[in-house]
C-alpha cells in the first residue's frame, strides 16, 4: 500500500507540499460579508488570487460592545466559510431561463406580431396556447434565454395587464432587504411607481407573521443578540438559533454559564434544544393556544391579583393599553378621536389623535399618536406622558375599574368555540361636541375581558 504514495523522484524536495502552498497563495485580502437570508452580516476576510476567491477567513477584530459581554468573534458559520464554493458552483444560476413551452409560443407570436404587447395578447387570447404553457409549470423544461428576450417578454406582459385590468393587478415580490437592499429596492420601487402591489416578502415565503412589525414596529428580534447575555430566562419559539442565527448562538451558550435558564418550545427536538434546560414539545398548530394561556397567566398574576409598578408603567408609556375605545351597540368600536370632544374640536389632524383617561383631569390627549407625526408644529411626536399643549404631566389610567360610571356587558367573539360571550367591562361616559353621550373603555379593560381574566365583574 505504501508503494503507490511513495515519492520516488527527489523525495527530499517534498514537491507534494506545493499543492497545499498553492492552495493558500493570494494576491490580496478583501474585507466583505455574505448577503444571505440569515442577516448575520458577519465580517469576513476573502483571499483573492488572479481575481478568483481562493479561501475565506473569519474576521477577529470586532470591537467590544461593552464591559461584561463576551466578544463577538468567532462570528461566522459553515455556510459562510464555504461561500466561495457557491460562487463557482457549476449549478449556480447565472443566466435567465424560461419555460420552453412559453418560449416557443412567444417566438412564434413575435413572427406574426412585431409589437411585443400584441404578441403577448395573442397568446393570452388563445385558451389553447395559455393552457399549453400553464400545464407545463412544475415539470421542468427550462431553457436558457437572453436578457433582451426575457425582459421584452416580461415588459409586454406587464403593459398588457395594465392596459386591460389596471396597474393594481400587477402584483409582485422583491427579495428581502436583508439579502440585498439594491435588488429589494429595484423591485419594490418599480411596483410602487407603476401603481402595482409590492407584497411583503413575508407573504412570499411565509416566514413571519405581520403581528410583530405591526405591534413593535420592528421585525422580530429588535435587540442586539449580545443582549441575550443580559437575560436570565430565555424562551425560544419559532427559531432554531443554531441554524438561523449561527454567528450569534455562542451568546446563548455563554449565558448558560452566567446563570440563565433556557426553554425551547418546539414540536421537534431541534438543534437549539441541546442548550435548553427545558424542552417543551408542544403539538404542531397549538402554539397560538399555548401563548394565549401564557398571556392569561401574565395578566392574571401581574395585573389582576397584584400590580407590578414596572409593568404598569411600561403599558402606560409604550402601548395603546390606556387609550379609550368607543362602545357601540354592545361591542367595542373604534378609538375615541380627539376631535370628537369640544376641547379638541379644532385640533390639527384631530381625527388621527387619540385620547386616554387621566387620573385627575379625565379624558386628555397625549402627544405621540400619528396625528402629531404630520402636523405643522414639530417636536410633539414622542412618548412623553404629558399634555402637548401645556406640557403638564399626564397619569393615564389603565383600567376604569373603581371609577367607572357603569359596568356594561359587552359581546366578545370566542373563535375557538365559535360563540359570542358576554363579559362585564367598566366604562365612563363622555359627551361629544355634538352633544352625544358615548360610553368609552380602555384597551386594557377590553383586553382583560377578551382573555377572561376574573376581576369580580359579571359575565
Amino acid at each position: 500500500m505504501r508503494d503507490w504514495i511513495k515519492e520516488i523522484e527527489s523525495p527530499a524536495e517534498r514537491k507534494w507540499e506545493e499543492f497545499y502552498r498553492n492552495r493558500f497563495q493570494h494576491d490580496k485580502r478583501v474585507r466583505t460579508t455574505h448577503g444571505v437570508n440569515c442577516t448575520g452580516s458577519c465580517s469576513w476576510e476573502v483571499f483573492v488570487k488572479d481575481g478568483i476567491v481562493t479561501w475565506e477567513l473569519q474576521a477577529t477584530d470586532y470591537p467590544s460592545l461593552e464591559a461584561g459581554l463576551p466578544p463577538y468573534e468567532p462570528r461566522g458559520c459553515q455556510r459562510g466559510i464555504s461561500f466561495s464554493w457557491y460562487l463557482y458552483s457549476p449549478i449556480r444560476v447565472k443566466y435567465p431561463y424560461a419555460k420552453g413551452a412559453l418560449l416557443d409560443l412567444w417566438r412564434e407570436a413575435k413572427k406574426q406580431h412585431p409589437d411585443p404587447v400584441a404578441a403577448w395578447e395573442a397568446i393570452q387570447s388563445d385558451p389553447h396556447k395559455r393552457k399549453r404553457y400553464q400545464k407545463a409549470r412544475g415539470k421542468g423544461g427550462f431553457r436558457r434565454v437572453s436578457w433582451d428576450e426575457v425582459l421584452e417578454l416580461i415588459a409586454a406582459a406587464v403593459v398588457s395587464t395594465v392596459k386591460r385590468y389596471g396597474p393594481d393587478r400587477v402584483i409582485g415580490f422583491s427579495p428581502i432587504p436583508a439579502m440585498s437592499q439594491i435588488s429589494y429596492a429595484a423591485g419594490s420601487r418599480f411596483l410602487s411607481l407603476l401603481g402595482g402591489v409590492p407584497m411583503s416578502f413575508y407573504d412570499w415565503y411565509c416566514d413571519l407573521p405581520n403581528a410583530s412589525p405591526e405591534i413593535w414596529g420592528e421585525q422580530t428580534d429588535v435587540h442586539e443578540s449580545a443582549d441575550w447575555y443580559n437575560a436570565r430566562f430565555i424562551a425560544v419559539m419559532g427559531s432554531n438559533l443554531n441554524m438561523t442565527r449561527t454567528p450569534d448562538t455562542h451568546f446563548v451558550a455563554e449565558v448558560r454559564h452566567a446563570g440563565a435558564k433556557l426553554t425551547v418550545f418546539s414540536p421537534d427536538f431541534s438543534q437549539v434544544s441541546k442548550y435548553a434546560d427545558w424542552w417543551i414539545p408542544i403539538n404542531p398548530g397549538q402554539d397560538g393556544a399555548f401563548w394565549m394561556a401564557v398571556n392569561h397567566v401574565l395578566l392574571k398574576e401581574y395585573y389582576a391579583e397584584r400590580e407590578v409598578p414596572y409593568f404598569l408603567d411600561y403599558l402606560k408609556r409604550y402601548t395603546d393599553a390606556p387609550f379609550l375605545i368607543e362602545i357601540r351597540d354592545g361591542r367595542p368600536g373604534r378609538y375615541l378621536r380627539a376631535n370628537r370632544l369640544s376641547q379638541y374640536a379644532e385640533e390639527e389632524n384631530g381625527d388621527f389623535k387619540l385620547l386616554l383617561w387621566d387620573e385627575e383631569k379625565g379624558p386628555r390627549m397625549p402627544g405621540g399618536t400619528i396625528g402629531f407625526r404630520w402636523q405643522k408644529e414639530k417636536g410633539k411626536w414622542n412618548l412623553k406622558l404629558e399634555d402637548p399643549r401645556t406640557g403638564e404631566p399626564l397619569n393615564p389610567r389603565l383600567s376604569l375599574l373603581g371609577v367607572e360610571d357603569e359596568v356594561l356587558l359587552l359581546e366578545f367573539d370566542d373563535f375557538s368555540s365559535d360563540q359570542k360571550l358576554k363579559r362585564g367591562v367598566p366604562v365612563k361616559y363622555v359627551v361629544t361636541k355634538e352633544g352625544e353621550k358615548v360610553a368609552v373603555a380602555t384597551v386594557f379593560d377590553l383586553l382583560m375581558a377578551q382573555f377572561g381574566v376574573g376581576r369580580g365583574l359579571p359575565g
